[in-house]
């Protein structure tokens, strides 16, 4: 069994997707501490074919939260969606794109992960991800834990043989440490080839066909 984790992040650039879309199971992780101005809360979009930073506001942002404690402004979301048509109305897939992200941005709730985790369902469904969705919170006595011990202790809870990490945590994790707890570790490398954007960007500018073919072209580092 292949397990993924990572933080719920907004709107996040594809290989978040291939990610989720390698695994068996995705563990969001909720349970993590709110951090200003991280992926949690922005991405970046095109806008006159230039990288903008797209965001949504929380109501008293604190790292002293959790992000399962956190709130939006419903508002200042819906407000967004003015910014996203005027970005992308003329690019080849936008109706259809238009549509997936207007009913996500349309969440009725505050509470900022049931926000992220309701997009990403929506996000997977339409990228045709099947991947079974779980949180952090749902492991008995993994809160505390100090990072990697988090990751060994879930694994074990749920029977994993294989973890997969973005492959920004190769300085942070070790073969050995995994192989040493019955797990072998793997990165997975994007090879899509696109630009650092919110997947917004290839919603708008690819075909459900043509993001499935983006979210195979991917490989695996491993010892």
């Amino acid at each position: 069994m292949t397990i993924a984790a990572n933080q719920p992040y907004f709107v996040p650039y594809l290989p978040y997707w291939q990610l989720i879309d390698c695994a068996d199971l995705f563990l969001i992780s909720d349970d993590f501490a709110f951090m200003k101005h991280s992926w949690i809360t922005r991405n970046f979009i095109l806008v006159g074919g230039n990288p903008q930073y797209f965001r949504i506001e929380v109501k008293k942002a604190s790292c002293h939260k959790l992000i399962k404690d956190t709130e939006i402004m419903l508002p200042d979301l819906r407000n967004k969606l003015r910014t996203l048509e005027m970005a992308y109305h003329r690019s080849p897939c936008f109706n259809a794109g238009y549509e997936l992200i207007e009913r996500v941005f349309r969440y009725p709730q505050t509470n900022l992960c049931d926000f992220l985790t309701a997009s990403i369902r929506e996000i997977c469904a339409y990228l045709g991800i099947t991947t079974r969705l779980d949180f952090t919170t749902s492991v008995p006595g993994n809160f505390g834990l100090r990072r990697e011990e988090r990751i060994y202790h879930f694994c074990n809870y749920f029977g994993a043989d294989r973890y997969v990490n973005a492959i920004g945590g190769q300085d942070m994790y070790h073969y050995a440490d995994f192989r040493a707890r019955g797990l072998e570790l793997n990165f997975l490398r994007s090879e899509a080839g696109l630009p650092r954007l919110s997947v917004i960007d290839a919603i708008m500018n690819y075909s459900r066909e043509q993001l499935r073919d983006l979210l195979d072209k991917r490989s695996f580092i491993h010892e």
